[in-house]
């Protein structure tokens, strides 16, 4: 065991390289998430298809409301935001008012924060708290219409408000045309989740879905030349290897075209080799990146599900047969009780088995058993000390571990 000395000694010298900077990474703004590249590879097509959409409003009329689809990484966001940024500049250019904002729902959390966001963007301010979300959207919409503005909004994750919310915000959004004189509202949707649309009012769905476009996932040759770009941005010369950002693009590519992911695993692999005190990237270093970035995306994913969600996993890894829905369900009803909780139908549960299996915890595949019926053939897919290990930083999970 180090003295107090030695321990001081290994903290200064961590402080002392992390201030004299990074020797492989020259920007590391490039490799952010949000960030917005100078050009979009490979996405002419949908850039061009958004700007014709959105271009009446520089002649003061409502543009169409359109819905951009696709996978996570597959350049919606960005479009949508390259898009909105050069319509911010073209209307100050011929000074015509045009009020925009761009809003992420998941971020945003409510309805309510939702319309802070368009009360800010529309020069109105509305208390953190003490309203009602009726009330403050009439504020907003107040102003629209006594100022007679043209208002784009861009609702990115608009399908995390479509799901948790009472969906009147998204109702008084698409209706405001009718209501709004003068002045409008135009919309802009982002989804990862092509089937959000079924649990919307049809009477939102036809107003919110005038215009749809499905974004591709890249191909792998199309992730290597956008890491590339993104290596001459962020990187030092030759802190890279040409092997390390094929096997990149080459892992991205595999699952689903992923850029965002391509990205995060430079970054990340860019990290191992700094604490690794090596002056550039290799490919064992993608590997290595990749399996801490897998273990991270698994702890948040566990981390972060519901308490119910929770239990029916638990129940999983403590029921005698695991792979019986009924003794699953059987376990889940004692923990439940335990807990303190209310207990949920088979029904319900079944229904939460087939969510775990979407996120990849469980594999939960339904078998016919004839004339006895289906049911479903239940196994983890995850390691089992590493779920008990997240479930016990619940406190009310730990208690029936």
């Amino acid at each position: 065991m180090g003295s107090e000395a030695d321990q001081k000694k290994i903290i200064n010298s961590i402080f002392t390289k992390a201030a004299e900077g990074s020797r492989i990474i020259k920007d590391a703004e490039p490799l952010r998430p949000d960030y917005v590249p100078p050009k979009l590879l490979f996405r002419d097509e949908q850039i061009t298809a958004v700007a014709q959409i959105v271009a009446p409003i520089l002649r003061k009329q409502r543009c169409s409301n359109v819905l951009l689809y696709g996978k996570t990484g597959t350049g919606k966001t960005a479009t949508a935001r390259l898009v909105l940024n050069e319509l911010r500049l073209k209307a100050q250019e011929f000074k015509i008012p045009v009020c925009l904002c761009y809003t992420n729902c998941r971020l945003a959390g409510t309805e309510y924060r939702v319309v802070l966001d368009l009360a800010e963007s529309v020069g109105v301010k509305i208390p953190f708290t003490g309203l009602s979300l009726g009330e403050a959207y009439s504020r907003v919409a107040a102003q629209i219409s006594d100022n007679n503005l043209n208002f784009l909004v861009v609702l990115d994750e608009i399908d995390y408000l479509a799901k948790n919310s009472t969906g009147n915000l998204l109702y008084e959004l698409t209706r405001s045309h009718e209501k709004l004189t003068p002045g409008g509202i135009s919309l802009i949707g982002i989804s990862n989740d092509l089937r959000f649309k079924e649990m919307l009012d049809p009477r939102v769905l036809s107003s919110l879905g005038e215009e749809e476009m499905v974004f591709p996932p890249y191909s792998v040759e199309e992730l290597r030349l956008i890491l590339k770009e993104r290596v001459k941005l962020a990187f030092n010369d030759g802190c890279i290897t040409e092997g390390a950002v094929n096997l990149c693009a080459a892992l991205a590519g595999s699952e689903h075209g992923d850029a965002r992911r391509a990205v995060d695993l430079l970054r990340v692999s860019a990290e191992v080799a700094e604490r690794e005190g090596k002056a550039r990237v290799e490919e064992h270093h993608i590997k290595i990146a990749l399996q801490k970035m897998e273990q991270d995306r698994l702890i948040e994913a566990l981390r972060v599900l519901p308490l119910q969600a929770k239990l029916i996993l638990l129940s999983v890894i403590k029921s005698e047969d695991s792979s019986s829905t009924g003794s699953i369900y059987q376990t889940y009803l004692r923990l439940s009780s335990r807990v303190g909780v209310e207990t949920l139908t088979a029904r319900r549960v079944s229904g939460i088995l087939s969510e775990l299996d979407m996120q990849g915890l469980i594999s939960a595949n339904v078998l016919s058993k004839g004339r006895y019926g289906r049911s479903k053939r239940v196994s983890l897919l995850v390691s089992k000390h590493l779920v008990l290990d997240v479930l016990t930083q619940d406190p009310i999970i730990a208690a029936v571990i």
